[in-house]
């Protein structure tokens, strides 16, 4: 629960706060410093000119530190220095070496590497490029769409390739043509929607939804 302010620390915050530090107001009311400095705000009170041009302010005047800051244009203490670090056998072992960054990696897959990304249902994808201008997550591509294309040709714009209902797998051999369909982007979206049961039941869900972000709304405001 909140503290009060009396009548007699508001006679302290304002005879002090603008002469003082902070720190040492709020400690000699018992007080946070967030709640000293929120009051004194609240009441309009500011430091004075002398306390703020005062060593007690801790306040930069632009220049302490002045003979060891960088300057514009000064070169790196370091630059044209050889590194001094990892040059024991071991570490050389594991060091990337010019001209090979992607492939001296530690997580580093060759071209042609199959995964299954869990990320897209238990999709099977394969490495296509190592090209660094590509997304990482663009470097792969769903296998049963280049079964697809490999038969076909591209892939109609507006359009996503798919498994057949209950044909789905991520078994390389078994992603054969007759388990894929290419159908357009909006049966894809009826497909994995409410609404591919109707109207009906699309406006059930939606106000189903509805009710229950009202109820946790108002739980909250309870709760608080």
């Amino acid at each position: 629960m909140k503290r009060a302010w009396t009548d007699e620390e508001l006679f302290v915050l304002r005879r002090r706060f603008p002469h003082e530090r902070t720190d040492d107001v709020a400690q000699a009311l018992g007080r946070p410093y967030s709640s000293v400095a929120r009051k004194a705000a609240a009441m309009g009170l500011a430091k004075t000119p002398e306390y703020l041009a005062s060593p007690a302010a801790h306040r930069w005047d632009g220049r302490k530190g002045e003979g060891t800051r960088f300057q514009a244009g000064q070169p790196a203490w370091n630059k044209g220095v050889r590194g001094i670090v990892g040059v024991q056998d071991a570490c050389r072992a594991t060091q990337f070496k010019a001209g090979r960054p992607a492939c001296e990696a530690r997580n580093y897959v060759p071209i042609g590497t199959l995964r299954v990304c869990r990320g897209r249902d238990g999709l099977l994808e394969r490495k296509v490029t190592d090209d660094p201008a590509v997304a990482p997550a663009r470097r792969w591509v769903a296998v049963h769409r280049q079964v697809w294309e490999r038969e076909h040709g591209p892939i109609p714009a507006g359009h996503a390739v798919v498994f057949k209902p209950g044909l789905r797998t991520a078994i390389e051999a078994e992603i054969t043509t007759d388990r894929l369909e290419c159908i357009t982007r909006r049966e894809l979206m009826l497909r994995n929607t409410y609404h591919r049961y109707g109207p009906e039941v699309a406006r059930l869900v939606q106000l189903r939804g509805a009710i229950t972000r009202q109820i946790n709304k108002r739980s909250k405001e309870y709760a608080e």
